[in-house]
């Protein structure tokens, strides 16, 4: 069983530039957002498919680590998947939660930055809509707190 959650993010930015800016995720996010973001520290890989990652989580979310593995990278159509495989961000009922991303152009010239996260779950016990909701807000908090920090930085 499983529960899926949509996150759409429209920027003024073209697709290849928001892409580039997702690829410095580990560096970025844990100074935008540290309260969600401590660390992420690569223990495995270069960032091709296979890498491994631990996240260690900040106060503003009710869980401390977390390990994912990149499944697919494909930079020319600007999109990668992730899944967290192991750590308490699991709440002991997901076997993993599995991420797609993908930032399309859109017809102003700009994109959109897509987001699919898949909670696959271990038994009948299911996250709530309330801790679903906050989750895309978090995403969608974090996109734009990376997109802001990578335009000032630019």
């Amino acid at each position: 069983m499983s529960s899926t959650l949509q996150v759409e993010v429209p920027s003024k930015y073209p697709a290849d530039k928001v892409f580039k800016t997702f690829s410095d995720f580990d560096t970025i996010a844990p100074k935008v957002k540290p309260e969600v973001f401590k660390s992420i520290e690569t223990v495995e890989g270069n960032g091709d498919v296979g890498t491994i990652k631990i996240f260690t989580f900040g106060d503003a979310v009710p869980f401390t680590t977390g390990k994912y593995k990149v499944d697919a990278l494909d930079a020319s159509n600007h999109s990668f998947s992730y899944s967290f495989i192991e750590g308490d961000i699991l709440m002991g009922i997901l076997n993993s939660i599995s991420y797609t991303v993908k930032v399309v152009l859109s017809s102003d010239g700009g994109s959109v930055f897509q987001q699919t996260v898949t909670y696959n779950y271990k038994g009948d016990e299911k996250l709530p809509e309330e801790v679903l909701k906050k989750e895309k807000e978090t995403h969608e908090e974090t996109y734009k707190a990376i997109e802001a920090y990578a335009i000032a930085h630019a």
